[in-house]
């Protein structure tokens, strides 16, 4: 027997809320799908930092699409600039052809970058994601040195595509890798809280560039020289954990010395992010290579390197890619680049950054599930730990990933958007646009704040 009309018309009024769009997202999308799981938000509206989800609901976002979103979500001068692209009848798509829209976002470009790099620098257009220019920046190293080997770092990050993938220090998305034949020399990242040497601080990062010095010049240490060296000035997934700016100079002295291409990979710590343009430039260190993404295409999918032009030795075609001419992201990218350059974001990030870290690190002396508070500009981690659980030789107690998970969703329930990293998915991560206000950052620590209360309360009936 047929159904009533009313009784269709309700089922298609269901099929198109929150719930209806979600439920058809797990049984159509691939298991591989990450936010969706912890962040059931179907966003309809955005603008800044403000989300509007199909239910109504209203959100602070503070993830920025992983970092993407520089000045937030739908910036009147990102959106003037890609209208301006659309209603001018230019192309949208031109391979690797000179475009005005092409050349206006280079000029954008290098008038931020290091002068060594603006003066003797060369651009690749890569495909439309940090990984693919990590593949670039790799092959480039490779073909320049005509060496294999790679030197990258516990808890890397670099994406997810074969070569990027092998550089990763995360096993559990490693588990399909290639890392070539073992080739990938993994190295000890300087983690203050939970120093691979045991002692933290200055003492450990030397440690840490001691034994880097020590794998390349060991005769009997059966490591053959490496195409290149690759890091993050702050490791953004391997739980937001900035790199000491004297142990950078030394993997720049190190590495010089020794005829190693350094590459910096600054696809989540770029434009501004972490209190400079680039984050390398804190440390006064100019990288043989730096690989682009995110915040670069103003919101749009866009990648490049950055290189030294003695690097550029590669055939015509030797790294392709249909879709890196992407007009669109061009333009907003050439907007999000000076908007941010001529308004000095970087210090705005830097002076609220500094006051959010401040405030979270007197939360912490009142958490003791809190281990440690850390961060650089608008780019900070919050590490939760198990109090339960005994600590280590050296003091420090073990990831807490449940509440941290706890604590995520506490957080939505809150209206406030944030993500999880480092060991274990213990550290909370907040990544606001850099248009963030006064009273937004307050608001993000309110929320966060009220979250942790309310799952340690959780926790604890749980375990009563």
């Amino acid at each position: 027997m047929p159904s009533a009309p009313g009784h269709i018309a309700a089922q298609d009024d269901e099929s198109m809320t929150g719930e209806g769009i979600l439920r058809r997202q797990e049984q159509r999308e691939s298991a591989a799908r990450t936010y969706a799981r912890s962040l059931p938000v179907v966003p309809v509206r955005a603008r800044g930092m403000n989300v509007e989800g199909a239910d109504g609901r209203r959100y602070l976002d503070c993830l920025s699409g992983a970092g993407t979103l520089a000045l937030g979500h739908n910036h009147p001068v990102v959106l003037e600039a890609v209208r301006d692209v659309l209603d001018s009848g230019a192309p949208l798509h031109a391979l690797d052809l000179a475009t005005p829209v092409k050349d206006a976002f280079t000029t954008a470009l290098f008038e931020t970058l290091p002068p060594e790099l603006a003066d003797h620098g060369r651009v690749q257009f890569c495909g439309p994601a940090g990984t693919d220019a990590v593949e670039a920046a790799l092959k480039l190293t490779r073909i320049a040195t005509g060496r294999h080997g790679l030197l990258a770092f516990s808890g890397a990050y670099h994406g997810m595509t074969a070569g990027a993938l092998a550089a990763t220090g995360d096993t559990t998305v490693r588990a399909c890798a290639d890392d070539n034949g073992g080739r990938v020399i993994r190295l000890p990242y300087p983690y203050d809280y939970r120093c691979p040497f045991g002692v933290g601080g200055d003492r450990g990062a030397e440690l840490s560039a001691r034994w880097t010095a020590n794998v390349l010049d060991d005769p009997k240490g059966g490591v053959q020289p490496p195409a290149a060296m690759l890091l993050e000035v702050v490791q953004g997934e391997g739980g937001v954990i900035p790199a000491p700016d004297f142990w950078l100079r030394r993997m720049r002295e190190i590495t010089a010395a020794r005829s190693v291409p350094l590459i910096v990979d600054e696809v989540q710590t770029g434009v501004a992010r972490t209190g400079t343009f680039w984050a390398v430039e804190r440390s006064g260190v100019v990288p043989d290579v730096m690989v682009l993404s995110k915040a670069i295409g103003g919101s749009l999918p866009l990648a490049v390197i950055v290189y030294r032009e003695e690097l550029d030795v590669w055939q015509p075609g030797a790294h392709a890619g249909t879709f890196r001419g992407n007009q669109l992201a061009m333009a907003a990218g050439t907007a999000t680049l000076r908007f941010v350059r001529e308004n000095r974001l970087h210090e705005r990030a830097a002076t609220v950054g500094a006051r959010m870290l401040s405030r979270l690190r007197g939360l912490a002396a009142h958490q003791p599930c809190v281990g440690d508070v850390r961060g650089r500009g608008l780019m900070i981690g919050v590490e939760l730990v198990d109090t339960e659980a005994d600590p280590d030789d050296y003091g420090a107690l073990p990831a807490d990933p449940r509440l941290a998970a706890r604590v995520q969703q506490e957080a939505l329930r809150r209206g406030l958007i944030v993500e999880l990293g480092g060991r274990h998915a213990s550290v909370v991560r907040l990544l606001p646009p850099l248009t963030i206000t006064d009273e937004q950052a307050e608001a993000v620590l309110d929320r966060l704040a009220s979250a942790l209360d309310a799952a340690r309360s959780a926790a604890k009936e749980a375990a009563a």
